[in-house]
Parts: C-alpha cells; sequence; structure tokens
C-alpha cells in the first residue's frame, strides 16, 4: 500500500511540475504540434479517444517541449453514473505521464446489490506510455503508423466490498501497445491497439474472478474524422474480459468533439458499455471537458 501511494504522490508530483514548466516556458514557444492533433483524454488519463489510447502523446508540445492537459468526464448510464477527472504531462512529444480517478455511483443498483443507494466505487489510475517508433504527423509517406508501448496501474479503494463479492484483486496492472496512423490530406486518423488485461468493468469492480485469474489479450480501436478544423467526429470499440461468470460485452461510442481552441475541447458521444452486472447493456451520454497546453 505504501509503495502504491509513493507511486500515485511521484505521477501527481510529475505532472503538476510539468503544468509548471508549461506556465513558466512561454519564451520556449509551447503548442507546436499541428490543431487537434493532442486528441481529447481518454477515460482511465492517457491521450486519445474517450475509450482507446492513442499512440500520440497527450498536449501540444513537440520534441524538444512539454505539454500537458487535465480534464472531467461524465458518463450517464441507464443505471450507473461514472466521473472521471485526471491530468497528464507530454515530455518532448516522446513520454506521457497520466494520473486519473474514478468515481462509479451505482445510484438504485447500489440497494439492489445490498450496498446502498448510491455505493460508489473508487479507483486511482497511473499510467504511463513511450513513443517507440514512427511519427503520425510527419511520416506522411510512410505506411508506418506511430507505435507506443503503455501501462495503467489501477487500485481501487473498495477492497473489502470486492472481496465479499468474490472478486479476487483489488489492484492490477495493464500493459497496451497501440499504433495510429494520421492521414493529413484525407483528414483521417485511424488507431488500434491490444490491452493485455483481466480488469472487471475496466478495473472499477477489480481484476479476475471465478471464471478466469490471468490476464489476457483485448482489443481497443478508434476511427476520427476531421470534419473542419476545429470539429472531429468518430467510432470507437473495446473489448472486455469476461472473468465473473456473466459476459460484459464490448465497449462502443460514437463521439463528436470540438476544438474551439488549441486549449479546450469539448467531447460529446452516445456510449455503450455492455452489461455491468445486471442483464442488459448499459447505454447513455458521455461528455468531457479537456485543458491543453
Amino acid at each position: 500500500m505504501k509503495c502504491i501511494n509513493k507511486i500515485v504522490k511521484c505521477a501527481a508530483a510529475l505532472i503538476l511540475s510539468g503544468f509548471a514548466m508549461i506556465s513558466f516556458g512561454s519564451a520556449q514557444g509551447f503548442s507546436g504540434k499541428l490543431f487537434a492533433t493532442g486528441g481529447v483524454s481518454q477515460i482511465e488519463g492517457a491521450g486519445g479517444g474517450g475509450l482507446a489510447p492513442w499512440a500520440l502523446i497527450t498536449g501540444y508540445g513537440t520534441e524538444n517541449q512539454i505539454g500537458g492537459s487535465a480534464f472531467t468526464t461524465i458518463v450517464s448510464l441507464d443505471d450507473y453514473r461514472l466521473i472521471s477527472t485526471g491530468a497528464a504531462v507530454g515530455v518532448y512529444d516522446r513520454v506521457e505521464i497520466s494520473f486519473a480517478q474514478h468515481a462509479f455511483d451505482t445510484r438504485d443498483i447500489g440497494t439492489a446489490l445490498g450496498l446502498g443507494r448510491g455505493y460508489t466505487f473508487k479507483q486511482n489510475i497511473v499510467g504511463a506510455k513511450v513513443k517507440l517508433v514512427g511519427d503520425a504527423i510527419y511520416d506522411q509517406d510512410r505506411w508506418l503508423p506511430q507505435i507506443a508501448l503503455g501501462v495503467q496501474h489501477k487500485r481501487s479503494d473498495n477492497g473489502d466490498v470486492l472481496a465479499a463479492l468474490g472478486i479476487p484483486h483489488a489492484s492490477g496492472t495493464e500493459v497496451y501497445l497501440t499504433a495510429s496512423k494520421l492521414f493529413i490530406d484525407q483528414r483521417l486518423l485511424l488507431n488500434a491497439g491490444v490491452r493485455l488485461t483481466k480488469a472487471n468493468q475496466l478495473g472499477i469492480l477489480g481484476f479476475g474472478g471465478p471464471l478466469n485469474d490471468k490476464a489476457k489479450p483485448e482489443f481497443e480501436g478508434s476511427l476520427a474524422f476531421l470534419v473542419r478544423r476545429n470539429l472531429a467526429i468518430g467510432v470507437e470499440a473495446r473489448t472486455k474480459r469476461d472473468n465473473l461468470g456473466f459476459k460484459e460485452g464490448a465497449a462502443y461510442d460514437a463521439f463528436v468533439a470540438w476544438f474551439p481552441s488549441k486549449n479546450a475541447s469539448f467531447t460529446l458521444a452516445y456510449v455503450d458499455l455492455g452489461r455491468i452486472v445486471i442483464p442488459g447493456s448499459q447505454r447513455g451520454v458521455y461528455a468531457s471537458l479537456q485543458l491543453s497546453f
């Protein structure tokens, strides 16, 4: 527990120091990347789409600059509500460090599960991403995409409840490999990745279960089209583990992202997160505000 707390504090310190460097570094010409290429904030804190991280590094810092982003996302579903907040720093367009917190409100379902109305599952997510090869912006004459390797460590604050539900782990570490290809002339971005995970509902309901306690690969991907310079539309998909005796199903969304300036974006999406404990898919609205530098 002390080790995890140190990791969280270290990540937060790095993010805050990165924002401090951004705030006092205007003389170095920050905001060097193309408009909207920082993407939005993925629900677990990484730069990319709402559901799937991209290989691009968050923020607008170029190879000799530092960029960053901070976000708040609300996902209102049929029977639940998820609030995710966080921030990330991109260092020299090579390394990204992120932190996010989830608050998953069970609303009336909490009563049915014997947890109490509005019982909230909480988790902290510390992430890192490294660009391995390729450049999504400058490699327009090559088919090689930008490829990045990422890791996200997640820890629930509800370990006792998860154990009572038969879920063996309150924390877990996921590793993902993602590739992003930007076609500037066609105003199109394609992204595909694979994540090694044993998370239940993105880790909100812990890791592993009676059907499986081993990490296995899952797919995640995005397609985004820039309608105009400050407006993008797209779709995403992400498969999930089935560890708890019922099929979670894949998660999908269709989104619109508006960038009124380089420093702000608003994302609105229709989202289907599949089954979450009770029968039937959980569908609803995803809304996110991001500030970028």
